[in-house]
């Protein structure tokens, strides 16, 4: 399956990337049942997973579309959590996509209500020397949508506290992409805080790391 697209292309049109992605997510055990939600960009605005519909019985007729204002556009009720979507949206221009999941390390993680710091240069893939966690607010609230579009200032990913994690992404497989790795990175984390505080990452290192991942993954590096 393959959901990368042009880099040229500014829109995701048609609603079964969304569809594939959301399958996607549950097939690799990121997401569960209803848990979590996506949205990618349209030319109206966005699409979105609607509420209560497990990825399984998920089709296209039954994504939701949305423009910038919270207008549904659409048959269907978009997911609770429409307003994240629509204000990282809104805000970041460069993002054609968000991935929201209860993932079992970023969510038990995101309890501890801390920043995750350096502690392995791959954190540098979220654009950051840290990966952010947002204060906590109840689901669906403009105050948790608030919080969550601040966390990503800067940033490709962000924890939310004691709910779970958001990444976005120019495309789906990018997106997709860094989920994987913020899990893993959890996975990680929580695996060396049961032994012992890690040594982290000097301020300087990081730079490096960021400097280095300019261009990493470019052909000849």
């Amino acid at each position: 399956m393959s959901f990368e697209r042009p880099a040229e292309t500014a829109v995701i049109e048609g609603k079964e990337p969304l569809v594939e992605l959301t399958i996607e997510l549950e097939r690799l055990g990121l997401n569960r049942g209803t848990s979590g939600n996506c949205s990618i960009r349209s030319s109206k605005g966005f699409f979105v997973t609607p509420s209560g519909i497990p990825a399984a019985d998920l089709t296209a007729d039954s994504v939701v579309e949305m423009d910038l204002e919270g207008n549904v556009l659409s048959a269907g009720n978009p997911s609770s959590e429409w307003r994240f979507h629509k204000d990282i949206l809104k805000t970041y221009s460069w993002a054609n996509v968000v991935i929201h999941t209860h993932s079992d390390y970023a969510t038990a993680f995101s309890c501890f209500r801390e920043d995750m710091p350096a502690f392995h240069y791959m954190i540098a893939v979220a654009g950051g020397d840290s990966i952010k966690c947002s204060p906590y607010a109840l689901f669906g609230s403009q105050d948790l949508s608030d919080n969550v579009v601040e966390a990503l200032r800067g940033r490709r990913a962000c924890l939310m506290s004691n709910h779970g994690m958001i990444v976005v992404g120019e495309t789906p497989a990018k997106a997709l992409g860094l989920s994987i790795e913020l899990e893993t990175l959890c996975k990680q984390y929580l695996l060396a805080r049961q032994v012992r505080e890690p040594i982290l990452l000097s301020k300087t290192e990081m730079r490096e790391v960021l400097q280095k991942f300019k261009s990493y993954g470019v052909r000849g590096n």
